[in-house]
């Protein structure tokens, strides 16, 4: 009983001003059909599992499955056409107006060129690559098939995501978490190091360490190479650092003097530690000519 447009128009008023890169998807699906979103009232948001609001008078209601059971809107009309969806990868969102069903919106997520090639070289580098979605089970698994993701944690909230990250703490692993969304903000928080993609929310780029500016998996790579250049770094200014104090100090006591007759002089004194700051800050400025 409802058109493309009416289903599509609903969507789109109830995403309109979201951050969410899902809800920018519908948006700009609905501005290549010329569908404008309308006012909309008592808009309320239930993080990973949906949205609704009055359009028009009506109550509209946009989520995913959990949503929908709970709201006991009955979805089975076009629950083979979702599976079908799902089997391809699109993430689906059902659309209910006025406590029925009114159809569904498909968004496909295409997975970047790089994606592959970036987590088999983590992997290479002794990294366990776990997917943490709220998508459903069956689009999960099919975008970790294609990216050689054998551990999949589907349909979590953003508490289940923050579990699932103190679990693996709790085993004594170091956690990297990266997100986009506002549902990855409390394991972005909680993680070891927190990784956001600078095409993602505000809330996950201010809950995160790392910003990856452009979004791109590849650039994490670019961050572990830069880290552990910095951490060589650091290793080897304080071995200049307690180079310089371990010859300086014994001579500027005076224990080498009943010896050889060695004082070291106070402008001698201060030209090697002048020496020894500018011998540090040049090593660091080689990490502007680091191969990353």
């Amino acid at each position: 009983g409802f058109t493309e447009g009416e289903v599509l128009h609903f969507a789109v008023t109830l995403e309109n001003g979201s951050e969410h890169p899902l809800a920018r998807a519908i948006l700009d699906g609905a501005a290549e059909r010329n569908v404008a979103p309308a006012a909309v009232e008592g808009f309320a948001s239930t993080p990973g599992e949906g949205i609704e609001g009055h359009v028009a008078g009506r109550r509209v209601a946009l989520g995913n499955q959990r949503w929908m059971s709970r709201a006991t809107v009955d979805t089975a009309p076009l629950a083979d056409r979702a599976e079908t969806l799902r089997r391809e990868g699109d993430g689906v969102m059902w659309l209910a107006v006025d406590g029925r069903l009114a159809g569904l919106l498909a968004v496909a997520d295409p997975i970047k060129a790089t994606a592959k090639a970036a987590l088999d070289e983590l992997r290479a580098d002794g990294l366990e690559i776990v997917m943490l979605t709220g998508d459903h089970r069956t689009s999960a698994e099919s975008v970790a098939r294609r990216l050689g993701i054998t551990r999949v944690e589907a349909e979590l909230l953003p508490h289940d995501k923050l579990r699932v990250i103190e679990a693996l703490q709790r085993e004594g692993r170091v956690v990297a978490m990266a997100g986009d969304g506002v549902n990855d903000g409390p394991a972005l928080a909680r993680a070891d190091v927190g990784v956001a993609m600078g095409t993602g929310t505000d809330v996950a780029i201010e809950s995160a360490g790392i910003t990856l500016v452009k979004g791109d998996l590849r650039a994490l790579l670019r961050a572990r190479r830069l880290s552990r250049a910095t951490m060589r770094n650091i290793r080897q200014n304080l071995a200049f650092a307690f180079g310089y104090n371990a010859l300086g100090v014994p001579v500027a006591a005076g224990l080498l003097f009943p010896v050889f007759g060695w004082l070291l002089s106070p402008m001698l004194a201060s030209a090697a530690m002048s020496l020894s700051s500018v011998s540090v800050i040049g090593n660091a400025l080689r990490l502007r000519r680091a191969r990353l």
